[in-house]
This record gives C-alpha cells, sequence and structure tokens, in this order.
C-alpha cells in the first residue's frame, strides 16, 4: 500500500494543517491500496500564497517561454521512463483495465507535456502594430495563478492537460485532484521536482469539494479550469462570474455515435464499441447513444449485442480484460439507477442488465445494452457514465441529425460510413466540440472542449495555452 504523509506546497513536502486521511480504495477488491493526508482550506491558502509568491517575485513567469518549455520537456522524459507505473497506478486507483491504461491513460500525458515542451517557438508572444500616433507592442503575458480541479476517471490527463500550458504560459499552478484519485498526483510533483520546475510554481492538494470551493473562490486565484460535472461545472461558473474571474470549463456529455445506412458493421463494431464503453464507460466522450438507421435497426442491434456479450469483465490489472469496475459504490448504484429506470420507461434490455456473476467483490456491472429507445428516454438525455449503451432507431439522415442534436450537451460524436466524405459533411452538421468519422479520438494538438451543457473554452493544442494567457497592448511615441 502506498502511504503519502506530506502535502506537496511551495516545493517543499510539508506536514498537512489537519489530521485527515484519503484512503484511496481498489474498486476491484474493495480493499485500500492507498493513504494521503485531506487538504484543509488551511492547507489551499497555503499551496494559494506559494503559488502567488512564485508568480508575483519567483522566476518563472519571467523567463523566456522556450526555457519553460525545455522545462516541461525534461518533464515530459522523465515521465516517460515511467508510464508502466503510472498506468499500473491508475489502474489500481479507479478500475482503468490495464491494457486503456497503458494506451492512454499513461501515454497521453507524456505525449501532452513532451507537445508543449516544444510548442513556445510556434507561439507568437509579441507583435508590434502600427497606431494613429506611433506603434503599439501587443504581448500575451500570463493570466496569473491557475486553479486546477480535475476528475478521477482519465486523472493524470486532466491535470497535465491544465498544468501543462498553464505553466508554458508562465502560471503558477494550485492542483487540487479527486479524493478517489489521490495517489498519482504525487508521482507527477516528484517528476516535475526532479526537472527543476520551481519552487510554487506547482502546488497539489487532494481535498473534498468544500475546499475546492474555498480555492475556487480564494482572492489569489486567476483563473480556474474544472473538468467535472455539469452541475459542478455550473456552480463554478457562478462563483467566477461574481468575481469577473476567468474560467475554462470540461463538462459532461451524452454524445452520438450515427451510423449511416452504408456503414460496414462488420468493419466498425469493435471501434464504436471501445468508442461506447471507453473506459468502463467513466468518460465524458463515451458515445452512450447510437443511431441506427430504421431499416438496419435489428441487423445493428444484433451486432453490438454480440460484440457486448463476448466482452471480458474482470480484474482491470489482467491484460486481457475489456471491462472493468466502477470507481466506487455510488457509482454502481447510480448505474444500476439508470439501467432500472431504462427498463421502467419500456427500454428493452438486449445483453447485460445486471451484476456478473462471478465477481463477489468489486463495483461491476455488466456491459448493457438497450434496444427500443427513445431519444426522450432519460437513458437517452442524461449522463450515466457507465457501461450502458442505448440504440435508438432514425428515419432519414436528416432525422439522424437532428437526433444527435437533440440534446442539453455537445461535446462530442462520430459519424460511420463507406464515404468518409461524406461523413465529412455530417460531422460539419453536429453540434459539438468534436465529432470522428469512423473513428474517435482526441489529440494533444487539437483543440478539446464542448458546446451548450458541455462547458466552455479548450483544452490541448494552442487553444489550450489561449486559456492562461491574457493580451496586454502598450501604445508609444517617440
Amino acid at each position: 500500500m502506498r502511504k503519502h504523509d506530506r502535502l506537496y506546497i511551495g516545493g517543499e513536502w510539508v506536514e498537512p494543517a489537519g489530521s485527515g486521511t484519503i484512503d484511496v480504495v481498489s474498486p476491484h477488491s474493495e480493499e485500500v491500496v492507498g493513504r494521503v493526508p485531506e487538504g484543509t482550506t488551511a492547507d489551499v491558502d497555503r499551496a494559494v500564497e506559494a503559488a502567488r509568491t512564485a508568480f508575483d517575485h519567483g522566476p518563472w513567469p519571467r523567463m523566456a517561454p522556450a526555457e519553460r518549455g525545455a522545462v516541461l520537456a525534461r518533464l515530459a522524459d522523465l515521465y516517460e521512463a515511467r508510464l508502466d507505473e503510472v498506468a499500473g497506478l491508475i489502474t489500481a486507483e479507479m478500475g482503468a483495465p490495464l491494457n486503456f491504461s497503458q494506451a492512454a491513460q499513461a501515454p497521453l500525458p507524456q505525449r501532452m507535456l513532451a507537445y508543449y515542451g516544444g510548442l513556445a517557438d510556434d507561439v507568437t508572444w509579441e507583435e508590434t502594430r502600427p497606431g494613429l500616433l506611433g506603434p503599439s507592442h501587443v504581448v500575451r503575458e500570463p493570466v496569473g495563478v491557475a486553479a486546477a480541479i480535475t476528475p478521477w476517471n482519465v486523472p493524470q490527463l486532466l491535470i497535465v492537460a491544465k498544468v501543462a500550458p498553464a505553466l508554458l504560459a508562465g502560471c503558477t499552478a494550485v492542483v487540487k485532484p479527486a479524493p478517489e484519485t489521490a495517489l498519482d498526483p504525487y508521482l507527477l510533483a516528484e517528476l516535475a521536482e526532479e526537472a527543476g520546475v520551481p519552487a510554487g510554481v506547482l502546488n497539489i492538494v487532494a481535498a473534498d469539494r468544500a475546499v475546492g470551493e474555498h480555492l475556487v473562490t480564494h482572492p489569489g486565484v486567476d483563473h480556474v479550469s474544472f473538468t467535472g460535472s455539469t452541475a459542478a461545472g455550473r456552480r463554478i461558473a457562478t462563483l467566477c462570474g461574481e468575481r469577473l474571474r476567468g474560467c475554462s470549463l470540461e463538462l459532461g456529455g451524452k454524445s452520438a455515435a450515427i451510423l449511416l445506412p452504408d456503414a460496414d458493421l462488420a468493419a466498425y463494431t469493435g471501434m464504436l464499441t471501445l468508442t461506447t464503453l471507453l473506459n468502463n464507460g467513466q468518460a465524458c466522450i463515451a458515445q452512450a447513444r447510437v443511431l441506427a438507421p430504421r431499416e438496419r435497426y435489428g441487423e445493428v442491434v444484433d451486432a453490438l449485442a454480440e460484440r457486448l456479450a463476448g466482452l471480458a469483465v474482470g480484474d482491470p490489472a489482467d491484460p486481457s480484460t475489456d471491462i472493468g469496475p466502477l470507481v466506487s459504490p455510488a457509482q454502481r448504484e447510480r448505474v444500476e439507477g439508470y439501467i432500472g429506470i431504462g427498463r421502467a420507461e419500456g427500454a428493452r434490455v438486449v445483453t447485460g442488465g445486471g451484476r456478473p456473476a462471478d465477481r463477489k467483490r468489486g463495483h461491476y456491472v455488466e456491459p448493457t445494452l438497450f434496444a427500443d429507445v427513445d431519444n426522450g428516454m432519460r437513458i437517452a438525455r442524461e449522463e450515466i457514465f457507465g457501461p450502458v449503451l442505448a440504440v435508438i432507431p432514425y428515419d432519414d439522415e436528416r432525422h439522424a441529425i437532428e437526433l444527435a442534436n437533440d440534446s442539453e450537451y455537445g461535446l462530442a460524436g462520430s459519424v460511420w460510413t463507406a464515404d468518409p466524405e461524406h461523413g465529412v459533411e455530417v460531422a460539419r452538421r453536429i453540434h459539438t466540440g468534436t465529432c470522428g468519422v469512423n473513428v474517435y479520438n482526441v489529440d494533444v494538438n487539437t483543440p478539446f472542449g464542448g458546446r451548450k451543457a458541455s462547458g466552455m473554452g479548450r483544452e490541448y493544442g494552442p487553444e489550450g495555452l489561449a486559456e492562461y494567457l491574457e493580451y496586454k497592448t502598450i501604445p508609444t511615441l517617440g
């Protein structure tokens, strides 16, 4: 079991202000796999003070962007040497199948660090523009102290997606990770220290929601970046709006995968299943609604049912596992509640719908496929965040697009077709931040984020860096 008794604040491992601890519990074995201090408001105050001092008086914001990038590049190199450790740790914490942790949970944060480590030379940090009375210098400056509040489902990536661009911009950061995944941030702090990130530039305090709200409202914070539920995002947006403080929000989703009539089910069912049940279904980008042409509806349901029934459910540390446990008992109860709602609404469970009979311990739910689903049902409208998939029929292409857009969310989506060019035309009409054609993926160099109730602002790419920069105009005469 991993045990930590300090917090990383101001470039030091310091004693916490309180005596509380957070137990990190394996969702597979239900045993404690780690313990860390539970942060308090006093710890947040100390972390913000350290970040504020580092920003106002330290070297980091005053270094050339390329110098900051070089530190991030060193961090990326150090991170790469420990990818297996990161993958195993995240699987132990939150139950992601090891094959997914090795393919995405660990390598994507490393690629993010490497990307921002090399971006400095491609950014226009300063330019001169002619004016009526003389030239004006337009400069891009760091916004200040950034608060990063992250969830448990993709813990390292979501921390690094905020910290890497913030640090390249010249900001300092205070990170509040989710209690469920409070172990992996310690590894990041160790590597950042080894890479030469100056004291106070990165501070990490694991804590509960109330302490997180204290961080959001702290007068020493200049920008808040949050990933999590839409309800919590609305609260954070309200608090930031009251303080005229910038925020970027990556929230929930209920994305649609549109199977066009010419889609090759044999070719696409595997990738489509991965897209819909990614990370045990605990992914905001999960394509939890599959829209199928009415004339092929039965064929689509049968193909997906066969695929889901064949998935290996079990120990996430086993490389052969496809679906692991949900992160907590509360999450399993939530998913099971929605399965009950689906049945009550008149949807038909084709496969799954219960707990695996061979799993006596762990927070497991069978991969569940619903047919005869109407887009007005709650299982088609509300984010379930589990291995539950709904297949909805449509009449024609226009109807499919209407159904895809008939959602309060607008995060992700996909189109599956034998004609990729036409697929792009359809994708352009879907009101989401990302929409794939015959695939769904995110890249570190392209913007990621949502519309409507899926949030505001963008992460990844130059657009993610822009969230942490402010423009300043300096007119000159003579």
